[in-house]
């Protein structure tokens, strides 16, 4: 033992259950050295609400359901803004006002002074949208291949130089994908206004859309200057090119807006009707490779850099409900402390985000963190417009409330990289840093935030799944920092769980195993936050793959009015965690290394301990072999609680969409004075030294990054 280090009087001796190996030694390194990271868990752990179909925000917020998702234990709270992955605009209150009133259309900003509480709102489908598909609801399509000359796709106007302040303006682009690569020779675009006067015909020069040595290529004769708009067909090569991806670079808008209009956000940008790729015959013939359609399901691809705000009264979606911003404040799910709120980006206006902060800071609601946007790069476009109108919409929200903390950017992943990008700059986060490293904003990335899925695939050997997930996790924080996000910027994960999909594993065991596992690892890594996804209750689906089978995320089945019944494994995790584990409240909780010596399966088990505030120290074990039990044999003095949850509580009864537990029981508990303690297989143990100790002093305690 080297001089001056001071190991937890708590040593665990584990024993294979089946096993004559050596016992293995788990110790906790309480020196300086060893101290790992600090937190407080009432704002550490906390849950989400996101948005939601018709009728669910009803469903969820009953007094049952809340009082079910505050035992918990998990106090802080986030608001996830649905809208921003459906590509709609969010009237956080329907009170309000439209750039053109006596049309009810044009640009929103709802009224920071209405006169009803905001109990529900809703999205509103954007009419000059250009994406095929999103990643909410996914019902609606894009207008650039639908085959109606009357719609349009538009850019969003303000990433023009006259909102974000740049030097320059930004180029926009048009992306097509087609069915297989196709000969095309010809380009159609029917302009509406603004239309580019500068653009380029591109193709991808590869089959593979994610093959980052590939690049973008002109078309020989794509290079186009002094373009007068309408409806154009161009000749683009003498030869046709074999091409399945097609960009229309877009550099130089016309600055030209429809007769009559009277907003300057009209002319700002590049406005397309419909867009066609083909070869022309050798009688003049234009034959199209596109199918047009307004259908997501039935037209070809297309995607687009950003997307105009604009919309009407009649767009509003029924089926994408976000509860009242007065509803969640006044609910008590955010027990008082403040509540990580979000504004739209890339599909709302500043105004409107402006109108919310003064709404919120005028109710004297608890605020400390906004979060700008969510899930930018889900949208794959170009990480540095979002960084434009990240520091556009900053710049406003602060000379509103200075004293917030301002950050984002909420990404789907933290390691989320472009389709269609050549070289490194196919990592969204990398350009996004890039962005804001250029103008000399980093600072105003005041915390950095990201959602963890760690598994698309949950087929398989699920428990080596658990123990990859530690790798998993320390590459994407070490990612991040390799990309620039600078060590001391507060790391939130804004959202996770075992899957973006469903799964029986989030239903089982497992569930809770990955819970504790992240929770712990990222706050050993010096994690702020960390805010579980699926917080209300849920009834099993599948929505993937089939051998995934049945499940949710959630700490509840949910009965047939949407009410919270059995408990399932989140729950005991999280209760586990939030009043076992660690003592509740404010009180700083410092997290230490731990070190097992001897011979084990690699990472069957894991362990994470802290001292807590009223100087009891707290290991929670896992163990994460699916057949193996182990033993624990406490070496220290003293009396020791023993809290349990694993096989012995819990089982599932697979059934498709009617599976439930067939035991359901909580954590056992029990008082242990020596001996030894058996860690079953797939379980998760919190051991708790009975007597209260002065705790360790080392220095001052590493800040949470």
């Amino acid at each position: 033992m080297r001089a001056g280090v001071r190991w937890l009087p708590l040593g665990l001796a584990l024993v294979a259950g089946a096993s004559n190996a050596a016992p293995l030694n788990l110790r906790v390194d309480r020196s300086p050295a060893g101290l790992k990271a600090a937190f407080r868990p009432d704002t550490a752990l906390g849950g989400g609400v996101d948005g939601s179909t018709r009728g669910e925000i009803d469903r969820l917020f009953t007094p049952h359901n809340i009082a079910a998702m505050r035992s918990l234990g998990l106090r802080s709270l986030t608001y996830r803004l649905r809208t921003e992955l459906g590509i709609e605009a969010w009237h956080w209150t329907e009170e309000g006002r439209w750039s053109d009133p006596a049309h009810a259309q044009g640009y929103w900003t709802s009224s920071d002074r209405p006169k009803q509480p905001v109990t529900l709102s809703w999205g509103y489908r954007l009419p000059r949208r250009g994406d095929t598909q999103d990643n909410a609801n996914n019902l609606d399509f894009s207008r650039l291949t639908d085959g109606d000359l009357a719609t349009f796709w538009k850019s969003n106007p303000y990433l023009d130089v006259r909102y974000t302040h740049e030097a320059a303006g930004r180029p926009q682009w048009i992306q097509v994908r087609l069915d297989a690569p196709t000969p095309i020779d010809t380009v159609r675009i029917d302009w509406a206004d603004p239309y580019a006067s500068a653009y380029e015909v591109q193709y991808w020069d590869g089959p593979d859309d994610y093959d980052s040595e590939r690049d973008w290529v002109t078309f020989p004769m794509g290079r186009v200057a002094q373009a007068r708009g309408g409806a154009e067909t161009r000749r683009i090569a003498q030869r046709p090119v074999t091409a399945r991806f097609l960009r229309i670079l877009l550099k130089t808008p016309s600055g030209t807006a429809p007769p009559g209009s009277a907003d300057v956000r009209d002319r700002l940008g590049y406005a397309v009707r419909e867009v066609s790729f083909g070869v022309t015959g050798a009688d003049g013939v234009f034959h199209d490779a596109v199918r047009h359609a307004a259908s997501h399901d039935d037209q070809t691809f297309t995607h687009v850099s950003s997307t105009d705000p604009w919309h009407r009264a009649a767009d509003r979606d029924p089926n994408l409900e976000q509860v009242g911003v007065d509803r969640i404040f006044q609910s008590g799910l955010g027990n008082g402390l403040p509540i990580m709120m979000p504004v739209g980006v890339l599909f709302d206006t500043p105004e409107n985000a402006e109108a919310l902060i003064r709404y919120l800071t005028r109710r004297g609601y608890p605020l400390r963190r906004i979060e700008l946007g969510e899930e930018p790069d889900g949208q794959y476009g170009e990480p540095a417009d979002y960084g434009a109108l990240y520091l556009a919409t900053l710049d406003r929200l602060r000379a509103i409330a200075p004293r917030l903390e301002y950050g984002g950017p909420s990404m789907q992943s933290a390691a989320t990289d472009l389709p269609l990008v050549h070289g490194p700059a196919r990592s969204w986060n990398r350009g996004f840093i890039a962005y804001l490293k250029s103008r000399g904003r980093l600072s105003d990335l005041q915390f950095f935030s990201f959602e963890h899925y760690p598994f698309d695939d949950i087929c398989g050997d699920i428990h080596a799944k658990l123990i990859a997930e530690d790798a998993l996790l320390d590459g994407m924080l070490k990612r991040l920092e390799a990309e620039g996000v600078p060590r001391t910027t507060p790391k939130v994960i804004a959202e996770y769980g075992f899957s973006a999909f469903s799964g029986q594993a989030m239903v089982e065991l497992p569930s809770a195993l990955l819970q504790a596992d992240l929770l712990g690892h990222f706050l050993s890594e010096g994690g702020d936050a960390a805010y579980m996804f699926g917080y209300g209750p849920n009834t099993p689906i599948n929505q993937h793959l089939a051998c995934a089978g049945y499940g949710n995320m959630t700490p509840f089945l949910a009965d047939a009015n949407g009410q919270a019944a059995e408990r399932l494994p989140q729950f005991f995790a999280s209760r586990l965690i939030s009043q076992t584990w660690l003592q509740p409240g404010h009180g700083l909780h410092r997290l230490y290394a731990t070190h097992l010596d001897g011979e084990a399966p690699a990472g069957a088990v894991v362990a994470y301990a802290v001292a807590r505030p009223d100087g009891r120290l707290a290991t929670m074990v896992l163990n994460r072999s699916a057949t193996q039990a182990f033993t624990v044999k406490p070496w220290a003095a003293g009396r020791l609680d023993v809290w349990q949850y694993g096989p012995d509580q819990y089982r599932w009864r697979p059934d498709g969409v009617n599976g439930r537990p067939s035991l359901d029981l909580p954590p056992a508990h029990w008082e242990a004075a020596g001996g030894e303690i058996r860690l079953p297989a797939d379980s998760l143990t919190v051991i708790l030294s009975r007597a209260a100790r002065t705790p360790a002093r080392s220095g001052r305690a590493p800040r949470s990054r």
